[in-house]
């Protein structure tokens, strides 16, 4: 490590509020790692409860680790390895090294903070002096096969319901017994424990999964996910104030989990079912902790509209003199009393997904607005004086033609239109921000048989989309780079091979393109192949509880066009 490093934590650590520090000894140590930068990493509310839950077990001691900033990367060769932010020790240090992961694009970091670390790549070339690898969070709790070969295990579900009975466990038993035995207990006692090793996948001639078994009988076959039934017994908020952060000066908790809206392609709506909402008694001293120090109060959840009390919440905190942020809005839930609270917050820009331009492709989909909802959410954004917004869609979709993308040009011309039409006299409309991104098929969705569209065509579509409102002069068109697209379809819905891909990636450098040159592989059978319906997918041994018969019926109605479900 070198003084500038050590120098950067005590100068973050200065500036943070809520961190923890515990004397070493005889707890079990863990580096919470998120595998991006710092600013990116205290964003993820997921990330700041995972700190608390363990720091709160008696036996235990958390701190955090980052990706090295770049100027670090810049040092001598031996002077860049990733330390910690509380104690400034090396990773090798600790017990446990537990990565928080959301985003199949941090995975490269993985390797790539592991091998600065001295931590081997790969599990088999792991010795008893290493820390044990673990990973957790969303993106593994849909797939974590294309990572199986560098964990040592994984702990999949929501992190309240499983990390509780998994740190009681490892303190008491993890300095006691071998690596091997260790994670034979574990596999066997924890719900939601899963151990790549202790599994053998086997494949047929034509590269899909033929069979899938466990090496010992008490080994559980499917991996059932554990989820809290009671949100408000646990306060999931944020737990360090920093400013160095990409929502500096806001206040994150989290209102609610799950939804019950059943968007085709959304991950979070099926895994984190069924749909909880907290109460107002467990989310008030939250509030309150924000409001105490000035803060922004940032409203989380994967349904935060539908919340039955978010605008009693929003009026509350407004009474109190403080303000409040909701990350995104139905179009079907934008009414008179949300937008004039948003205004008298000092809102100006408001974030909206049709996610399709045309009314075939939301059915598709299943997004459940019409053109009657977007066209009223813009009048009463425009009536209140909130005069931008940011309109999120989607390129690549099932069943998509260029006809839903003209329509695309078309429905934000007429929104920019009618938006000039209700502001005339008053504040004045200023912009609408367009996001296209690509469509990426995830696992557990009814999507996941579905093949992610060829990135030409994306580029193509995403083109025209630029050209066709190249003339609205408050229109802007951001997207993101289909080439990345490939590679996190690949991560998102490979199997143990695809990890190889990963791996090749990393010993050149991260050059992608020399890595699937040289692996006598084919990544097209990952992403761009349209799966059966009757064949082992490479996440089926995780129980999400969402039946597959269900998944099935929701791929076949979308296919077929029909937007309802049972």
């Amino acid at each position: 490590m070198s003084w500038k490093q050590i120098k950067r934590c005590l100068d973050r650590l200065a500036g943070e509020e809520g961190w923890s520090r515990k004397v070493w000894g005889d707890a079990l140590t863990v580096c919470l790692v998120y595998p991006n930068l710092y600013r990116t990493g205290m964003s993820n509310l997921g990330f700041h409860a995972v700190y608390a839950l363990i720091n709160r077990h008696p036996a235990c001691l958390c701190e955090r680790a980052f990706l090295p900033e770049p100027v670090d990367e810049a040092l001598p060769a031996g002077g860049m390895s990733p330390i910690s932010i509380e104690s400034q020790r090396p990773l090798a240090d600790f017990d446990m090294v537990a990565f928080s992961l959301s985003f199949e694009n941090d995975y490269p970091q993985i390797l790539r903070i592991l091998e600065m670390a001295g931590i081997p790549v790969e599990t088999a070339d792991r010795e008893e002096r290493h820390p044990l690898v673990i990973g957790g969070g969303i993106a593994v709790t849909l797939n974590p096969e294309p990572l199986a070969d560098f964990f040592d295990l994984f702990l999949l579900g929501e992190g309240e319901a499983v990390l509780p009975g998994f740190l009681d466990l490892a303190a008491s038993l993890q300095r006691d017994l071998p690596r091997e035995a260790f994670l034979v207990r574990i596999q066997k006692e924890i719900a939601g424990a899963y151990v790549p090793r202790f599994y053998r996948v086997t494949a047929g001639e034509d590269g899909r999964i033929a069979a899938r078994k466990p090496l010992d009988p008490a080994f559980p076959r499917r991996i059932v996910r554990p989820w809290v039934a009671d949100l408000d017994a646990f306060a999931t908020e944020q737990q360090i104030i920093t400013k160095e952060t990409e929502l500096g000066g806001m206040y994150l908790t989290e209102v609610s989990r799950g939804c019950g809206r059943g968007c085709r392609f959304c991950a979070a709506g099926f895994v984190f079912r069924p749909v909880r909402f907290r109460g107002a008694a467990a989310l008030e001293p939250s509030f309150r902790r924000g409001l105490e120090k000035g803060m922004t109060i940032g409203l989380l959840g994967t349904a935060v509209s539908d919340h039955p009390a978010l605008l009693p919440f929003c009026r509350s905190i407004l009474n109190q003199g403080g303000s409040v942020a909701v990350g995104s809005l139905r179009l079907d839930r934008i009414g008179a009393e949300i937008t004039a609270i948003l205004r008298e917050t000092g809102v100006e820009t408001v974030s909206l997904a049709p996610e399709a331009g045309s009314q075939r492709l939301r059915d598709v989909i299943r997004k459940g607005i019409t053109e009657r909802d977007i066209f009223s959410a813009v009048e009463k954004l425009m009536e209140c004086d909130i005069v931008q917004a940011r309109l999120y869609f989607m390129v690549g979709l099932p069943t998509e033609t260029d006809e839903d993308v003209e329509a695309i040009i078309r429905l934000v011309q007429e929104m920019e239109q009618h938006a000039r039409r209700i502001s005339a006299g008053k504040k004045g409309f200023r912009r609408l921000t367009i996001s296209i991104n690509q469509f990426i098929p995830k696992a557990a969705t009814p999507f996941q048989w579905h093949s992610l569209e060829d990135v030409a065509v994306v580029r193509r579509r995403v083109r025209r989309i630029k050209e066709g409102l190249r003339s609205e002069k408050a229109v802007r068109v951001t997207h993101d780079l289909p080439k990345w697209n490939y590679i996190q379809a690949l991560l998102a819905l490979g199997d143990r091979e695809a990890g190889k891909f990963l791996m090749a990636a990393h010993r050149l450098g991260g050059n992608w393109a020399r890595a699937f040159r040289e692996m006598n592989a084919n990544a097209d059978f990952y992403v761009y192949r349209r799966k059966e319906i009757d064949e082992i997918l490479p996440w089926d041994f995780i129980d999400h509880g969402v039946p597959k018969t269900f998944l099935i019926k929701e791929y076949r109605k979308a296919m077929s066009g029909s937007p309802g479900a049972d």
